[in-house]
């Protein structure tokens, strides 16, 4: 079946330009994005000058299968995901238990494609039941699907362990993905220390923590050649280690929550539970250096770090609540926030939410050029509404935006040519 998009403003991260076009789609695939006038018996889709961008690619989403099944789903992360635009989940392997086995990464794996209608890939653990004690068995869990390697928040302590995790990775040319954090300053902290944490008296951790923990991060990966992506740089202070190893070489990527581009610990306010984050909210001088540091390509990708919590893990007092908020849906609205601020344009917005994710995980997608997967969004990048969090589609609905105002609805995504929304 052949379809052709007419009047889009086409959003083209790789060639970093935006243009008003038309799109050609063959067979699952883009075929031409330069053809004035629809082939023979082909749908004509009319985008009324609406954007039309590559798909969004979501690194880092949380899934409750298996273990946590009452918190997300399959079936509604990957209906939350078509409503946000996000053609690709790449999904962690913090279940329970965790995905630290070639069947387990094949029992998901299948149970996703049965599932959903977006495509999910997973990461795998690093090591065993993410304990930080004995390497999985990268080079099998590669073989059967995964992406990358990452045991998420729980920072192998023992740099002996890690040291031989990137040794064997780089042998495989495998991707290490890390959560830079001194697990001896943060272990406890609800918040960012300052001010504002001593006046609403919560354990907070310094900012240098992830310094810290990055630096030690980039010295094994300086000794071992690994391929490694930090999963959120948030600091100011990391940013300097982080540029002087991409400037020496070093197989270095990073990401940033949009939460932590878009809010900073005065949202908190008094006790609010769906703010509090891993790693917390930082101050609105980091803020804006993340938002910089995105702008100038030092911070590479855009996720939403999706963590589905249930009403009674969030009904706690602050130090007590689970950390994390949900984001598949509000990851592209919560983004446009920086385009409508004139921080990025378009373009650069979608290198960092589509094709660099796709460029850094091996996938086909990210690009509106001929051959590329047809996994595209039709979004109107102006539409003002008011999130009310019961609409929802995961199964949990701890997100930080409700009640916000945000401008940006997608109208329409694609998986493989296909419509997928209703």
């Amino acid at each position: 079946m052949i379809t052709f998009f007419q009047n889009a403003r086409l959003i083209d991260p790789e060639a970093g330009e935006e243009r008003i076009g038309n799109l050609i789609v063959d067979a699952g695939l883009i075929a031409a994005t330069d053809a004035a006038n629809p082939p023979k018996g082909a749908e004509v889709i009319d985008c009324n000058g609406k954007c039309l961008a590559p798909g969004i690619i979501d690194v880092g989403v949380k899934i409750g299968e298996p273990g946590e099944r009452h918190r997300e789903s399959f079936r509604s992360a990957g209906q939350a995901a078509a409503a946000g635009g996000v053609t690709t989940i790449i999904a962690r392997p913090d279940t329970d238990p965790a995905i630290d086995t070639p069947e387990m990464l094949e029992f998901v794996t299948r149970r996703a494609a049965s599932a959903t209608p977006v495509r999910i890939r997973h990461m795998a653990a690093l090591t065993r039941a993410r304990a930080g004690h004995e390497m999985t068995e990268i080079g099998f869990l590669r073989d059967a699907g995964a992406v990358a390697f990452s045991d998420v928040f729980n920072v192998t302590e023992n740099t002996r362990v890690l040291s031989r995790c990137l040794t064997y990775a780089h042998s495989l040319g495998a991707l290490v993905v890390g959560h830079p954090q001194d697990t001896g300053l943060s272990r406890g902290a609800s918040v960012t220390s300052g001010k504002f944490a001593s006046l609403r008296g919560l354990p907070a951790v310094s900012p240098l923590a992830e310094r810290i923990g990055l630096d030690r991060d980039l010295g094994l990966v300086e000794l071992t050649g690994a391929r490694y992506h930090a999963d959120q740089i948030t600091t100011a202070r990391a940013l300097p280690p982080l540029e002087r190893a991409k400037a020496n070489g070093l197989d270095v990527t990073a990401g940033i929550s949009v939460h932590h581009l878009t809010l900073n610990e005065l949202d908190v306010g008094d006790y609010r539970t769906f703010f509090k984050l891993t790693p917390p909210l930082r101050s609105e001088d980091d803020r804006m250096a993340m938002v910089g540091a995105v702008a100038s390509g030092v911070i590479d990708i855009i996720c939403s770090m999706h963590t589905p919590q249930d009403e009674e893990s969030k009904r706690l007092p602050y130090e007590a609540a689970a950390s994390g908020a949900v984001g598949l849906q509000t990851l592209l609205p919560a983004a446009l926030r920086l385009v409508h601020a004139g921080a990025i344009g378009l373009p650069q917005l979608f290198r960092a939410l589509s094709h660099n994710p796709a460029r850094r995980f091996g996938l086909p997608g990210g690009r509106l050029t001929p051959g590329a997967p047809a996994d595209l969004v039709l979004f109107d990048p102006d539409a003002p509404f008011v999130l009310d969090r019961f609409t929802l589609l995961s199964k949990s609905k701890n997100t930080p935006f409700d009640g916000a105002r945000l401008q940006g609805r997608v109208l329409a995504t694609f998986v493989d040519g296909k419509r997928i929304t209703p």
